[in-house]
């Protein structure tokens, strides 16, 4: 599975025309990227950095879903529908 752009990604989360900051975009970048580092750590099985770098975003990720809920329990709820996340 193929790395999305970046830039894809914050488009189609972004709340408003220059924003690349807000948790949801966020949120977004990081579970493209833990998806696919997931995919390669299936192949490379004693890959240790990769798979310490991968509990390091979802760590971050479980930190700024904790924040959006806290601020904002509707655009949490709307960002864990659209990106498929378990809750």
């Amino acid at each position: 599975m193929p790395l999305r752009p970046k830039s894809e990604v914050i488009g189609e989360f972004r709340q408003h025309g220059k924003d690349t900051g807000s948790p949801e975009v966020q949120i977004a970048v990081l579970t493209e990227r833990i998806k696919h580092l997931t995919e390669h750590l299936r192949q490379a099985k004693h890959d240790s950095a990769g798979r310490r770098g991968l509990l390091q975003m979802v760590g971050q990720r479980r930190r700024l879903l904790a924040y959006l809920h806290r601020k904002s329990p509707e655009r949490y709820q709307e960002v864990i529908a659209r990106l498929e996340l378990r809750r």
